[in-house]
């Protein structure tokens, strides 16, 4: 047992957080680690996803070994994909295509996973490893997209059916009304937007 919480619980602001809160998701960025265990970096590989809690194969995953993937955690899908994190092609196939789909409804080509995880790298984070952010109106963003507004820059909102809900690793604030004119800034990164605006991904759960 340990005496307190592993950080590796991710916010929509992508950033890697201690938690006791559990997640629905599990993700992988690659080998996150020091000689130590710890966790070290944010990211080391491009291939940023989303998988199942369990394997189909029945594996348990491997905590603070140097040399493994770091395994990650996600409150539910659309924190996973603010942070900017894609479904796995492997364990959640019918999610990847579905996801895929509205890559092609958006954009016009059905990309492969490596160059969908190209573009996805350049509009997640800069050369400085900073969250790659855009200011957009609020009328403009479909429900599934994650902002933060001028007055709680640190906080931030799930845009969903006409309002704005605060996050946080223990769920959801109760949902509060904002002008739809009013500029936010965007968290969830632009090609993802454009794939929540095709409604091809399921969040009825999220």
């Amino acid at each position: 047992m340990i005496e307190r919480p592993r950080r590796n619980r991710v916010t929509p602001f992508g950033e890697i957080e201690a938690t006791p809160h559990r997640g629905e998701l599990m993700g992988n960025r690659g080998d996150l680690h020091a000689n130590d265990g710890t966790v070290c970096r944010t990211w080391m590989l491009r291939r940023w996803i989303s998988c199942t809690l369990h394997s189909p194969t029945g594996r348990r995953v491997t905590f603070d070994t140097l040399g493994c993937y770091t395994p990650l955690f996600f409150a539910d899908e659309v924190t996973a994909l603010a942070a900017g994190h894609r479904p796995c092609a492997s364990c959640r196939r019918p999610a990847y295509e579905a996801f895929r789909a509205g890559w092609q409804d958006a954009f016009g080509e059905k990309p492969s996973a490596v160059q969908m995880d190209h573009v996805l790298h350049h509009a997640r984070i800069d050369a400085a490893g900073h969250k790659v952010t855009f200011l957009a109106s609020l009328r403009d963003l479909p429900d599934g997209v994650f902002v933060a507004g001028e007055r709680s820059p640190a906080t931030a909102f799930l845009v969903r059916a006409g309002g704005v809900q605060a996050w946080s690793h223990a769920g959801y604030g109760k949902p509060v009304h904002v002008p739809l004119n009013r500029p936010v800034k965007v968290l969830t990164p632009a090609p993802i937007v454009g794939i929540l605006t095709t409604r091809r991904l399921n969040l009825a759960e999220a």
